[in-house]
């Protein structure tokens, strides 16, 4: 038993557990964030539906916090640049966001971000870009 709190070392809970998963999970706002006009909305509310479910996985992987919050950061980034290449090029409008997305990422990473990162952020940005490929390939 732990003396402290007299409650054994399989008992005792991490009380930050839920508040992390609850915060890390809190990315209903990022459309309304990426959005140019309101047409983007809709697109937005897609990929985040892909990027929550992804998030979830990444969570049950018991990844360290550092890592959870580097991938989220990542697909916020993702996300803003994808509405950002809908504005650049309006005929990827018919092809629909999850295609967009599709083809935006491989198994070498995602799209050059702007502004652009240093090589070490880019890689690292690549490295989660990889990871929901892989995951969006298996699911």
């Amino acid at each position: 038993m732990n003396r402290k709190t007299n409650t054994t070392r399989s008992e005792a809970i991490d009380p930050l557990s839920a508040a992390f998963d609850d915060e890390f999970l809190d990315i209903d706002p990022w459309p309304q964030a990426w959005r140019v006009e309101p047409q983007d909305l809709a697109p937005g509310q897609l990929m985040l539906d892909i990027f929550k479910v992804f998030l979830l996985h990444q969570l049950s992987l018991r990844r360290a916090r550092k890592t959870l919050r580097l991938h989220r950061k990542h697909l916020f980034t993702l996300g803003g640049q994808l509405i950002r290449r809908l504005h650049e090029h309006a005929s990827l409008r018919k092809r629909g966001i999850v295609r967009v997305l599709a083809e935006s990422i491989d198994d070498d990473g995602g799209p050059i971000v702007y502004p652009p990162l240093t090589a070490s952020e880019q890689r690292s940005f690549d490295t989660t870009c990889s990871l929901l490929h892989r995951f969006m390939l298996l699911g």
